[in-house]
């Protein structure tokens, strides 16, 4: 069963690599690579910025005439992810690092460029205590000084801080353990004096309600009319205000205010005479017919059942007759 990958090619027994033809490509020939962007930069065409660690397929190249230590030098072309303007860096072996050659300008570079001061007089340094015993004895005494003056400091700070441990924290705990339970108990008692203001305006607010309400039930009651023990008493009270009248009781009459039995019983009149008043004349038959009683004046003597009564009585009357 043959592999799947495979990793080791035949060669016949009369190979001879000598006779493999050498391709003669160009020095400078390029080759494409992905890579990362070593550092944050910006693109000076457009300003977009460009992150370090960013990903690019990159075109690289061996810079010609350029070594250092026997090692080559590489230049790298990516494209601005905005404006696709060209942009190139190289690499840089002395610093361990890559330089910005064409087309963005290198950000956050404050902390290479202070090594590489730092660096720079330290070198000067060096060079001057060579040519100078004098130089060297000064720079002794301000090391001498500047050590002196660190160590001072560093005194002063172990002062500081003995002085701060003796400091006893569990006291400084009590006290404001102390304190705080002072300050419940101020507002404890705050909070009772509230109470207790509350209940006695509470107890001055009853007692002014209950002396309202005896000068009340002090002063005298407004009469209310007494229970009829008659059902009928309604009756006999003072007329109240003029209702509709009736078609049958401007025939016959209203109910009297004080119904009396005498007034149920009347004796029939015989006589034309009796029924007509004295002094004014007998009317005739045919008159007496068509005419029409007129509703008598309400009385308080005489009932409504009483003037039905006489009502009736002149129609026998006038009947007979």
């Amino acid at each position: 069963m043959s592999e799947r990958k495979v990793l080791n090619k035949y060669y016949p027994p009369d190979f001879d690599p000598s006779k493999i033809p050498k391709l003669k490509l160009p020095k400078d020939r390029q080759y494409v690579v992905r890579l990362m962007a070593p550092f944050n930069m910006r693109c000076k065409t457009c300003g977009e910025y460009i992150y370090k660690g960013k990903k690019f397929n990159a075109r690289k190249e061996t810079v010609q005439n350029e070594v250092y230590l026997g090692l080559p030098i590489f230049r790298f072309y990516i494209k601005c992810t905005r404006c696709l303007a060209e942009i190139t860096f190289k690499t840089d072996p002395e610093n361990t690092d890559y330089t910005m050659e064409h087309g963005a300008t290198r950000n956050f570079q404050a902390e290479k460029l202070l090594e590489e001061e730092e660096k720079r007089v330290q070198k000067e340094r060096e060079d001057e205590e060579l040519n100078n015993p004098m130089k060297v004895l000064e720079n002794r005494t301000k090391d001498s000084k500047l050590e002196m003056e660190v160590l001072e400091n560093l005194q002063e700070l172990k002062d500081l801080n003995q002085r701060q441990a003796h400091v006893d924290f569990e006291a400084m705990l009590r006290q404001h353990r102390l304190s705080e339970e002072e300050r419940q108990k101020q507002e404890q008692e705050e909070d009772e004096r509230e109470t207790a203001a509350l209940v006695e305006e509470a107890k001055k607010r009853r007692l002014l309600e209950d002396s309202d309400s005896e000068e009340d039930a002090a002063a005298p009651a407004t009469p209310q009319p007494a229970l009829r023990s008659n059902p009928t008493a309604i009756l006999d009270e003072a007329p109240k205000a003029k209702r509709k009248v009736e078609s049958w009781e401007r025939s016959v009459g209203t109910l009297g205010s004080r119904p009396q039995l005498s007034g149920l019983v009347v004796v029939k009149k015989t006589d034309l005479d009796r029924s007509t008043p004295q002094g004014q004349p007998v009317p005739a038959l045919g008159a007496a017919k068509n005419r029409k009683p007129n509703p008598t004046p309400r009385t308080s003597s005489i009932s409504s059942l009483s003037q039905l009564g006489a009502y009736s009585d002149s129609e026998d009357s006038s009947g007979s007759n």
